[in-house]
């Protein structure tokens, strides 16, 4: 009797541990919720996405969603979508947010876009709900030299068809930008830009700045308008100062050159009174030597001291007069 009962609650643990593993293995009340939501899901089906490690419950319970409001989805797709590394509950959630709005999106385009890596659900309600986008103070410089300041809203729509591969909100930001320095820049005086500031709007709008973007331009409004600096006073201030620099240091050039002439001359100078020294040296040589050789006598060599003593006290006299002129 004892092997009996140990034998019979041995066989109630191994069925109940073997029921708790199936129904683990299974997902048995997610296939009645699905049957129970009209969708036709076999148990093979679930026990095969748990065999290719994928959560029943990620896809049958977007499929329940996707039917409920009537879109046509397939489940594989939706496997094969959660392999890729996709957000299934956000695509369809997206597909069901275009159906309501009658906004044309197909599975596959939704899925791109996931996969690209943007929100898709946020982009479906940007293309039912506009964003609008605010850019900075934007400088630019009108021909007569004052810098005008302009901040800009833009408000832009998402394009799905170009969601995938199209530039994003820093691009739309960058050429508003471009736009509008170019259209103030093309002015002739800053007071018309700020008689008119819808011109910049309409002028940059026509340009068709979104093509190639993620986004329909829808509108762009000029929020404020200011006065920046005087640009053109500024730059005429530096170029002064920038030629000033310049003829300064030509001058300090040419004064440089002139010292060098000068120190120069000097130097020539000095040569020439080191050639005169050396030329009157040679004069008692010579005189002697003539003296020796009998060309010149001792009565002539008289005479010409005589003639130098006379010159000497000519220069002294005339020194005297120049001092007494002076005083």
């Amino acid at each position: 009797m004892e092997i009996a009962s140990l034998g019979l609650i041995f066989t109630i643990v191994v069925v109940f541990i073997l029921l708790a593993i199936f129904f683990t293995f299974v997902p048995v009340a997610l296939w009645i919720s699905a049957i129970a939501a009209g969708v036709k899901v076999s148990i093979m089906t679930l026990i095969g996405m748990r065999l290719r490690r994928v959560t029943p419950s990620r896809i049958v319970n977007p499929l329940i969603k996707a039917h409920k409001a009537g879109l046509d989805v397939k489940i594989n797709h939706l496997e094969s979508h959660y392999l890729a590394g996709g957000n299934v509950d956000r695509v369809v959630n997206a597909l069901i947010a275009a159906h309501r709005a009658n906004i044309e999106l197909t599975f596959e385009r939704a899925a791109a876009i996931d996969l690209a890596g943007r929100d898709v659900l946020e982009a479906v309600q940007m293309s039912v709900n506009p964003k609008v986008i605010e850019t900075p103070f934007i400088a630019g410089v009108a021909m007569n030299g004052i810098e005008v300041k302009a901040k800009a809203r833009i408000t832009v729509r998402a394009n799905l068809d170009r969601l995938v591969g199209g530039a994003g909100e820093e691009t739309i930001v960058a050429r508003v930008g471009e736009g509008i320095v170019s259209t103030i820049g093309s002015v002739d005086s800053h007071a018309k830009v700020l008689e008119n500031p819808d011109m910049i709007s309409q002028t940059v709008l026509a340009k068709g700045l979104d093509s190639g973007t993620a986004f329909e331009i829808l509108s762009i409004d000029i929020a404020d308008v200011d006065v920046g600096k005087n640009i053109g006073a500024e730059l005429q201030i530096e170029q002064a100062q920038a030629d000033k620099n310049i003829a300064q240091a030509k001058a300090e050039e040419r004064r440089a050159m002139a010292v060098a002439q000068e120190q120069e001359m000097i130097a020539k100078v000095q040569e020439m009174k080191a050639k005169v020294v050396e030329a009157e040296a040679e004069v008692p040589m010579a005189m002697a030597e003539a003296l020796r050789t009998g060309n010149l006598g001792i009565m002539d060599y008289m005479n010409y001291r005589n003639v130098e003593a006379d010159t000497s006290m000519r220069d002294s006299i005339a020194n005297v007069s120049l001092e007494k002129d002076g005083k």
